[in-house]
Parts: structure tokens; C-alpha cells; sequence
């Protein structure tokens, strides 16, 4: 007791010369920060503030009138701090400070991706995981591990299948949507209405023979009855709805895919009493006010990479931000309610092709999509969550200084030249463990697949500019494709139940949010 109270008089006086130092240092606060010099007076205030504000907060244990489930297709952490910068770094600003719309949301966790059979995922187990409540195997779309990858007897499909929230909140009478930037026949999209025993079968002409499965393109017509299908359905994967004996609308030389005859894009409309768009006129000139249902297919196959979307595509095809805009002012005119996702799905494909560029600037696009659903909804009675399937091999490294470009080469603090590796050339911060290595080429991201694997250090970087749109990244091990990475992912969150997001949970635990949000 006696050295309890024997350093009472050294603590007070420690506090009063911290409180002294504090006050005295508060008065340069704004001289330091506005000349961008932050002192340990700044990082102290701001720690103060931010102490305030989580303060503030208090849980919404209301029912959520509506949902909205944004998915990053490959957005893990480290994508996610580097497009925080990179965004920033765009706009003139600090990188390093500046933060994407959906890191503001206030309630955060992480999220175990794992799958049933595999400790690193592909994003069919886990969006099935997310939409409902179960994690499954690798491969196969919202049923459950029992059944084989490749099943082809439709009655064992149908016996293991499993409610999606999608479905759920439809038997509610609730509105219900769908954007991504991949074809609505990939995985992330396909598991919130479809059930198929494999994610590749997204056309007939792709079923096998002897199945008697049903392709993802026609459940997202005949999953549904007459009048009460999916209100909002857009993105890419136009040809897989299209007979194979009609040309596409927009590339006179593409056929259709299908090989049963069915015009899906027709069905849809009659079916659904819907409205069907291809471009981006057609898309501006859709009246929320008096449309029922609509269903947008701007590409082929999966839509442009949004540094492509303006310069590539001569029919124009709106951004994720805008499909996310009207489709809540579609889905938002149910007074039941509504639950929609969204999907930035080709941030996953950048990451594949190695080119960090168009990875990053589409999870910008992204939360610029999120930003734009925070502004148009109510937080007392919608939850908003935004995470991603799985992580990606994509690594921030080296020493760079504070304010580096995060797609340049690696300058450490206090130096004016690049940091050298151990075979006297420079490196970049952002890198690969795997994939199909360096390349610049005039435009990146898929076009990498037309070149050779080229991993390891084949190429002095000094002279190239590593900031360019068509940079591939350095790799380690060749590999066809960049592979998913196995660990957490984030889980950000506000809104009604938002505080349940809290710790390191199983992926299927998001669904299991959602699900008591709407009390469904």
C-alpha cells in the first residue's frame, strides 16, 4: 500500500505536465496540420475526437425495413487500404488519411471466408454462405455440402437447396434486386437465386449431357411465379439470356449463347410485366415511377472495368453508383420494403489478371455506389453491410515514405531515390504472390492473358512507369490466373441489428443479421 501511495505525487505531476504539454501543443494544432505536419498534439486530438464520437454511438435494435448487402468480389484488407489511399491520392489529398465511403459506417468485424471443403474459397460457398446462413462446398450455388460438385439429377439439386434471404424477403412481399458489374449469371450474383450444383452451368449450352439441372440464366425467370420475380436485375452476361440464332444488339459479330431457343430478355418482360435495357440511353430514360421490373444486360459478358467503362464501350453503360441509384429508387417504392445487392465483381477479375490499377479504381467505383445508398436511405430503418467474398494474394510492402504513390515504386522516408532489392533495382510497393507476373501493355487487365507468364524479376523498373492503367504488378510463383487469398475479410455495417457485427465471425453469420434485421 505504502508504493500505491508513494507514486500518487509522481502521477499527478506526470498528468499535469501531459495536461500542460497538451494545451500547449493544442495552439500549433491548426499551423501544423493545415502546413499537412501532423504533431503528437494532432494525433492526440484526433484520438480524442474519434474517443467522442464511438461515444455517441448507440444500437438501432429496431426491424429494418430494408436491406442492402454490398459485396467487393475479392476485397480484402489489403485492397481495401490501398484504393483508400490510391482514392485519396487522386484527389490531391492524404492517401493515407483518407477513407472510403464505407469505412465511416461504425460498426465493423471479420468475417472467416473459409469453405466447406476448402480453406481458401471461390466466391459461390461463400456468397452462399452470406445469402443463406450455411456454408457450403466450393463450386456449387446456394445448396447445401451434400450434394456432389457437377450434380446432374435435378431432384437431388432441388433436395438439398437452400432458402437465400433474397427469396426470403420476396415470400414477404418485399421488393428484390440484383446489380453487379459481372454477369448476373456469376457466382456472387447467381447465389441469391439460383441452386445449381455448379456455378459455371450459367447457360444451357453449358449444362452437360444427361443433366436435367437447370441453367442459372433460366432460373432467374422460372425460379419466380408470374408478376412477383426479381424487381431489379442488371449488369453484364447479355448473350447468356439470347438464343444463339440472334446477333447481340451492341457487337454485330457475337451470337447469342443459348442453344434451347428461349429469349430470356423477352420472357422476362412478359412474365414480370418488366422493361429490358442494353445501354446506357435506354438505361437514363428508364422512369423508376412507372416501372415494375427492369432488367439491364450492358455487356456480353461481364461490363467494362470502370478506368473502361467511358472510353470502350460505344453503346455507354452506366456505373455501379448509378445502377445502385436506380435500383433503390425502383425497389424503394414498396412500402414492405426491400432488400438488394450489389456487387463490385470485377475488382476480383483485376486482381486475377494482376493489374492492381483496375482493382482499386473499381473498389473506388464501389464505394462511390455505397456512398451514394447511404445518402438515399434512412439509417433508423435501413442496414447497410458491405464485405467481400474473399481476400486476394495482393501484398503492400516495403518502406515506402508517407505520401508515396501507392502504385509507384518504393521511395523509404526521408530519401529522394527509389529503394533498391538485393539485385540493385527498384520495386514497387503493391505486388502479387502469384499470377502471371510484370507487363505494361496499352490496356490492362484481361488483355494480360494474351501474354506470356512472366514472374519473378525479369525487368529493370527504373524508366517504367509503374502508375500507368496498363502496369501488371511483379509475381512470385506463375500461375494461369492470380489466385483468392484465405484470410478475414471485413465486415462493415450501419443501420438496424448493425451493432451484431462485432468480433471474428463465420461468413454465414452475415445472413443471419440480415435475416433478424427484416425478422424474417
Amino acid at each position: 500500500m505504502k508504493m500505491k501511495f508513494g507514486l500518487k505525487p509522481v502521477v499527478a505531476a506526470t498528468a499535469f505536465a501531459l495536461c500542460a504539454h497538451s494545451m500547449l501543443a493544442a495552439a500549433e494544432v491548426e499551423e501544423e496540420s493545415a502546413a499537412g505536419v501532423e504533431s503528437a498534439a494532432t494525433w492526440y486530438k484526433a484520438g480524442q475526437k474519434a474517443l467522442r464520437e464511438a461515444k455517441q454511438l448507440h444500437p438501432n435494435a429496431h426491424r429494418a425495413k430494408n436491406v442492402i448487402l454490398f459485396i467487393g468480389d475479392g476485397m480484402g484488407i489489403s485492397t481495401v487500404t490501398a484504393s483508400r489511399i490510391l482514392e485519396g491520392q487522386l484527389q490531391g489529398k492524404d492517401g493515407e488519411k483518407n477513407s472510403l465511403a464505407f469505412e465511416k459506417l461504425p460498426y465493423l468485424a471479420l468475417s472467416k471466408t473459409y469453405s466447406a471443403n476448402q480453406q481458401t474459397p471461390d466466391s459461390a460457398p461463400t456468397m452462399t454462405a452470406m445469402v443463406t446462413g450455411v456454408k457450403t462446398s466450393d463450386g456449387v450455388l446456394s445448396i447445401d455440402q451434400d450434394v456432389a460438385r457437377q450434380e446432374k439429377d435435378n431432384a437431388v439439386i432441388q433436395a438439398h437447396k437452400l432458402t437465400t434471404i433474397l427469396e426470403l424477403a420476396k415470400a414477404r412481399g418485399m421488393s428484390t434486386g440484383v446489380v453487379t458489374t459481372a454477369r448476373v449469371t456469376h457466382a456472387t450474383p447467381a447465389a441469391t437465386y439460383a441452386h445449381t450444383a455448379e456455378r459455371d452451368w450459367e447457360t444451357d449450352s453449358k449444362l452437360p449431357a444427361g443433366t436435367s439441372a437447370k441453367d442459372i440464366a433460366a432460373q432467374a425467370v422460372d425460379n419466380f411465379a408470374a408478376n412477383h420475380g426479381m424487381e431489379v436485375l442488371m449488369g453484364g452476361g447479355r448473350t447468356y439470356f439470347m438464343p444463339n440464332t440472334k446477333f447481340d444488339p451492341e457487337y454485330p459479330t457475337v451470337k447469342g449463347r443459348r442453344k434451347d431457343g428461349r429469349d430470356l430478355t423477352s420472357e422476362w418482360q412478359t412474365k414480370f410485366n418488366g422493361k429490358y435495357v442494353w445501354n446506357k440511353a435506354q438505361f437514363d430514360a428508364i422512369d423508376p415511377a412507372n416501372t415494375k421490373s427492369l432488367l439491364a444486360l450492358f455487356e456480353p459478358s461481364h461490363v467494362q472495368y470502370e478506368a473502361d467503362r467511358e472510353k470502350m464501350d460505344g453503346a455507354g453503360e452506366p456505373s455501379i453508383a448509378e445502377m445502385t441509384d436506380k435500383a433503390i429508387d425502383i425497389l424503394q417504392k414498396n412500402k414492405k420494403g426491400f432488400f438488394l445487392m450489389v456487387e463490385g465483381g470485377r475488382i476480383d477479375h483485376a486482381h486475377h489478371a494482376g493489374n492492381a490499377y483496375r482493382a482499386l479504381t473499381d473498389t473506388i467505383a464501389m464505394s462511390d455506389a455505397v456512398r451514394k445508398a447511404m445518402e438515399k436511405t434512412d439509417p433508423e430503418d435501413t442496414l447497410i453491410v458491405v464485405s467481400a467474398d474473399h481476400s486476394h494474394v495482393f501484398t503492400i510492402a516495403g518502406y515506402p515514405k508517407r505520401g508515396n504513390p501507392i502504385l509507384g515504386k518504393v521511395v523509404g522516408a526521408g530519401k529522394t531515390d527509389f529503394a533498391k532489392a538485393s539485385d540493385g533495382m527498384p520495386y514497387t510497393t503493391l505486388s502479387y504472390a502469384n499470377g502471371r507476373g510484370y507487363h505494361v501493355l496499352p490496356v490492362g487487365g484481361d488483355t494480360s492473358y494474351n501474354e506470356p507468364i512472366q514472374t519473378g524479376r525479369v525487368a529493370d523498373m527504373t524508366h517504367v512507369d509503374t502508375t500507368d492503367q496498363g502496369f501488371h504488378q511483379e509475381a512470385l510463383v506463375p500461375l494461369s490466373s492470380e489466385t483468392h487469398a484465405g484470410e478475414d475479410v471485413a465486415i462493415f455495417a450501419r443501420g438496424p441489428k448493425a451493432h451484431l457485427f462485432h468480433g471474428v465471425q463465420e461468413q454465414n453469420y452475415i445472413f443471419h443479421v440480415m435475416k433478424d434485421a427484416l425478422d424474417l
